[in-house]
């Protein structure tokens, strides 16, 4: 399909078993640094939690939700697509979403996820600050980025 037939909407509950698989399939296929513990403790925070609270925006091929992007106020706080489309331009398109109509000028990445820092690099984040744990104490570093 054309890259014409994917929309940007913002989240409604009838989404939220499609945000959540798409989180899961993302996230077994880019964050292999993970613990299985802490996949299943995260997993079981995610199926919980109340993504109408979280100015959170779907990518939609169809009806069918695809990817999506959480903003507050000024930082990203999630981004995550579905991984049948990957490399097709999509992670871009909901990024310039977030750039663009959202304001994103902040972006926490996971240290370990290298092809996440790289997509975040292209953009023209930079690195300003490294912590040693994630913000649940786990010890995934985490990297703040922002724009210049």
């Amino acid at each position: 399909m054309s890259k014409e037939t994917f929309k940007i909407v913002p989240y409604i509950p009838a989404y939220h078993s499609m945000v959540v698989d798409v989180w899961e399939k993302s996230v077994l296929a880019t964050h292999h640094f993970l613990d299985p513990e802490d996949f299943q403790k995260i997993r079981s925070l995610v199926r919980e939690l109340d993504f109408s609270v979280h100015g959170v925006y779907c990518l939609l091929e169809g009806e069918r939700c695809i990817g999506f992007t959480g903003v507050t106020d000024d930082k990203m706080d999630m981004l995550f697509l579905s991984p049948d489309y990957f490399g097709r331009g999509l992670g871009w398109k909901l990024m310039d979403f977030a750039l663009n109509r959202l304001g994103v000028r902040k972006v926490d990445v996971n240290e370990q996820n290298q092809s996440a820092l790289h997509f975040y690099q292209k953009v023209g984040f930079v690195v300003h600050e490294r912590t040693a744990q994630d913000d649940q104490g786990h010890d995934y570093p985490i990297l703040r980025m922002s724009l210049p």
